[in-house]
């Protein structure tokens, strides 16, 4: 089943947890782990106080690598009943500040996919051997670079509930083929994104629809990549990149993300 739909300027959704009591149970850990041989950091974050196991969300970073808006999306997916955990790709302390950096280290961790699908597959087992995981209920969502990596996994055919992009790149080498993705897969995109052109978007429907891939897609007017970090306006103003935030949809994809968390994890 495919839903595709374009969204239109609307009214913004439910406010996002802003208040520092929104927190105040949250338990959060910074964690060192190795993948052949290289050395990692991520970060976990759940509620302590919560009851039982619930559904794991692993967070891939944006091409700037593992930072504070990677823990931040941790923190607020822990804030919504989530045990989650920020992943990181390129390596300990490889946190770019320049795109000539950030484009470096992306190079360096994508040249291989089995290494991506390494460095992915390793912080999925942390995540799923936490104490207050449900193993079997396990999602993953990333940004800008992250955001092409978790559809990649799905197109790998890993075991996920679901995948959920925000302006990543939707073209790849690597083609869904039918019967082989287990994930849904949800995809929030700008209209206005000269990263992520229409033709992307519509390669990508062609390619889940004939695939039989359950597919929703939502494309913002007018909005530019990485609308869903506050930061994006400083880089565009820094490095004269075509980037902007753009609150509404950040808004609106965050809701949607949690509607769609509830339905694939029957909460």
């Amino acid at each position: 089943m495919m839903h595709f739909r374009t969204a239109a300027p609307a009214a913004m959704l439910l406010a996002l947890f802003t208040s520092p009591e929104a927190f105040a149970d949250m338990q959060s850990k910074t964690i060192e782990y190795s993948v052949d041989g290289e050395n990692f950091t991520g970060y976990l974050a759940w509620d302590d106080e919560a009851d039982g196991k619930r559904p794991g969300v692993l967070v891939v970073h944006e091409w700037w690598g593992h930072n504070e808006f990677a823990r931040e999306q941790a923190d607020r997916l822990a804030a919504s009943g989530y045990t989650a955990l920020a992943l990181d790709m390129y390596g300990s302390g490889k946190q770019a500040e320049h795109p000539e950096t950030a484009q470096k280290f992306m190079q360096e961790a994508t040249r291989d996919m089995e290494q991506v699908k390494a460095r992915f597959l390793k912080a999925k087992t942390l995540l799923q051997n936490h104490e207050s995981v449900d193993p079997d209920r396990i999602a993953a969502q990333g940004y800008c670079f992250g955001g092409a990596v978790v559809l990649n996994m799905a197109r790998l055919g890993v075991d996920l509930a679901g995948v959920v992009s925000y302006h990543g790149a939707l073209g790849s080498p690597l083609q869904a083929e039918a019967g082989a993705v287990k994930a849904r897969v949800q995809v929030y995109t700008g209209g206005a994104d000269a990263m992520v052109p229409s033709e992307q978007v519509a390669g990508l429907v062609r390619e889940m629809q004939n695939a039989e891939v359950d597919l929703t897609l939502v494309s913002f007017p007018g909005v530019k990549h990485s609308f869903t970090n506050p930061n994006a306006d400083q880089i565009a103003e820094q490095f004269g990149m075509p980037v902007a935030y753009d609150e509404a949809a950040a808004k609106r994809s965050w809701q949607g993300t949690l509607r769609f968390y509830e339905e694939i994890f029957g909460e």
